[in-house]
């Protein structure tokens, strides 16, 4: 790495909570798809929300050819510190050493990651579903095989939380935050349907332009006044957005859960005004540092069947509320409106047909990739 060129975030999986993990001895390879390549990376590792140390035993990257199999002759180990081996302390994060390697924009990167211990359920592994395949290996490390045996199959994301790239320096990055809209919950499988995913398609396909990296950092049922799932928005912001390598621009979509309240807790049970007051401080965190920031209306979620009774006329007041003062309020560089990408015309409280995932709530493939297209790409020049 030189004076002409910095390191940006080209994939992010948000740390949280995994339910009931157990490994022992066993390799995890997972299969991101980055959304900027480059010849120089680095992965990042997430204790976050571990209860004790966490050892790996090695770790390797290369380019997934389908499957558990990684492209022969691209599976290279990484080290830390110069160690193949580390611990990584309790709540915190570990970087690997640069590596060398060439990768395309959007490849498919395979990570195996070998946990040499045993790791019971009660210790807290960090992780989250992923919409994508995953693979646990049966007893042993593995990292190493082009192609690993597969024990078991996983939706999930583990302790792999960041692949950063080595870019120059007018390179940005743009960090996607938001809940379960923006994960990409209910989308198929493998099919890479995120509106994330579809911004970084077509950064990658315009004609000219800044180059941009796309880091999502969706993290299902996530609030912005309280914890559910992991950190709320306002806890986890300054890790998640303001401390990513290389960000420029930020796009939140953030309070539908904090109008659900699906738990039905009183003392969790916000106002609009206080909903705004969080996104005003997000927006005031952002703008400090230099980051363009800017707000995604909510999508209208009448008569949702995801969970039963947590569509309120009360709660759509909210929203459209909300929604008038991310559109009007003044406190973004500007405003993605998602809403009125994804509503029926006729029927404004709901999802046009064609773009509900048949939940009311959550988008298909197709809506997800239409919020994807109404953003404008002229934001990130």
């Amino acid at each position: 790495m030189t004076k002409t060129s910095h390191w940006v975030g080209t994939w992010t999986a948000t740390p949280s909570p995994a339910d009931g993990v157990a490994l022992a001895n066993q390799t995890l390879r997972m299969n991101p798809r980055i959304s900027l390549g480059g010849g120089t990376f680095r992965i990042r590792l997430s204790n976050a929300y571990g209860t004790g140390k966490l050892r790996i035993g090695c770790a390797h990257i290369g380019q997934r050819a389908g499957g558990a199999q990684v492209v022969p002759g691209t599976n290279q180990p990484l080290t830390f510190g110069g160690a193949t081996s580390a611990t990584i302390a309790t709540g915190a994060m570990l970087l690997s050493d640069p590596i060398h390697m060439a990768l395309p924009d959007l490849a498919d990167v395979a990570v195996s990651i070998h946990l040499p211990d045993n790791i019971p359920a009660s210790f807290g592994l960090t992780g989250r579903y992923a919409r994508q395949t995953n693979y646990i290996s049966p007893l042993g490390n593995f990292a190493a095989d082009d192609n690993m045996p597969v024990g078991k199959i996983t939706d999930d994301w583990y302790i792999l939380s960041g692949i950063d790239v080595v870019t120059e320096p007018s390179t940005g990055g743009i960090v996607a935050m938001g809940d379960s809209l923006t994960d990409g919950n209910i989308s198929t499988h493998d099919a890479f349907c995120r509106w994330p995913d579809q911004l970084a398609r077509r950064l990658f396909a315009r004609p000219g332009g800044r180059t941009m990296a796309v880091m999502n950092q969706g993290l299902g049922g996530n609030r912005i006044l309280h914890d559910l799932r992991g950190s709320s928005g306002l806890r986890r912001f300054d890790r998640d957005v303001l401390a990513q390598p290389g960000v420029t621009h930020a796009i939140i979509c953030l309070g539908i859960n904090d109008i659900r309240n699906r738990l039905g807790r009183a003392d969790e049970t916000v106002t609009a005004e206080q909903m705004i007051a969080g996104l005003k401080q997000l927006a005031l965190r952002a703008q400090a540092r230099g980051i363009k920031f800017y707000g995604g209306t909510l999508p209208p979620f009448e008569n949702e069947t995801f969970f039963p009774g947590a569509y309120t006329p009360e709660g759509e007041a909210k929203r459209q509320a909300v929604n008038n003062w991310i559109r009007t309020g003044g406190a973004f560089d500007a405003v993605i409106d998602f809403e009125a990408g994804l509503r029926d015309p006729n029927h404004p409280t709901r999802m046009l047909p064609i773009y509900d995932c048949g939940d009311h709530l959550h988008p298909s493939d197709v809506g997800y990739n239409r919020m994807g297209d109404i953003i404008d790409l002229s934001l990130f020049d």
